[in-house]
């Protein structure tokens, strides 16, 4: 597992803008840039295009009580087939045992997105969960969806550095670990204004990630209540495509 750096958040985060929509209330706000060069899927998010893609800003810890604050880092684009995201989850306690097709992956060293294609319906999302040894569960969220609590998106291409392993438990050595993952825009042409989106489209979304055994912490992109769930849209960031 090759190990590497990202721009530093502290020097990043004032690149991140943030609206209040209530007096008590901030969202932040990120752009998603156009790919300047095609993404190849292979956990390690290594190319021209991401290294020039911007950090999000950092994660908020809702519930914390104790224990170490990890970082992770996610980065965005998007080209006129999918949505590129790439997570880098700083982690010296990885562990991972779900290899069942949408098993409970939230045991597990994991992270998740949350996609709500039209900020005039939040309440229409899906959902992407993975842990660290490449096990998904979807979820289709909408006033639409009459199929099982579980979906199967199309074409949803993914990998993670620790891909394939029957299991992972934590050893001394451990660092980070990593996702990378393509999820075709056709999957959200249910609720989305545009497909692929337009230059300005503005989408809802939230990023999550849950710690394994060891130092169990939660935390998201777009901050939540301590009694609020992750599934809790109306407090799903914005991102805005832009092609340049």
């Amino acid at each position: 597992m090759r190990s590497k750096k990202w721009p530093s958040l502290l020097v990043l985060a004032g690149l991140a803008w943030i609206t209040p929509l209530a007096s008590t209330q901030t969202f932040p706000h990120y752009d998603i840039r156009h790919a300047s060069a095609p993404i190849n899927i292979d956990g390690t998010a290594d190319e021209p295009a991401w290294r020039l893609a911007k950090p999000v800003s950092d994660f908020h810890f809702n519930v914390w009580k104790e224990g170490e604050k990890e970082a992770t880092e996610v980065k965005m684009l998007w080209d006129d087939q999918n949505l590129y995201v790439a997570y880098f989850c700083h982690d010296k306690h990885i562990s991972a045992s779900v290899t069942q097709r949408h098993g409970p992956v939230s045991k597990d060293d994991c992270v998740e997105i949350f996609v709500s294609p039209n900020p005039a319906k939040v309440t229409n999302y899906y959902t992407f969960e993975i842990n660290a040894i490449g096990t998904m569960l979807n979820r289709c969220r909408t006033d639409w969806w009459t199929g099982a609590k579980t979906w199967e998106p199309e074409g949803v291409v993914y990998r993670t550095s620790l891909q394939g392993l029957p299991r992972k438990d934590e050893s001394a050595g451990d660092d980070h670990w990593s996702v990378e993952l393509a999820i075709p825009f056709k999957n959200f042409s249910h609720d989305a204004g545009h497909t692929p989106p337009q230059d300005g489209d503005e989408w809802r979304l939230n990023l999550m990630r849950i710690g394994g055994i060891t130092n169990a912490q939660a935390s998201t992109w777009s901050p939540l209540a301590p009694a609020e769930g992750f599934h809790t849209p109306a407090k799903f960031g914005f991102v805005r495509f832009v092609n340049q």
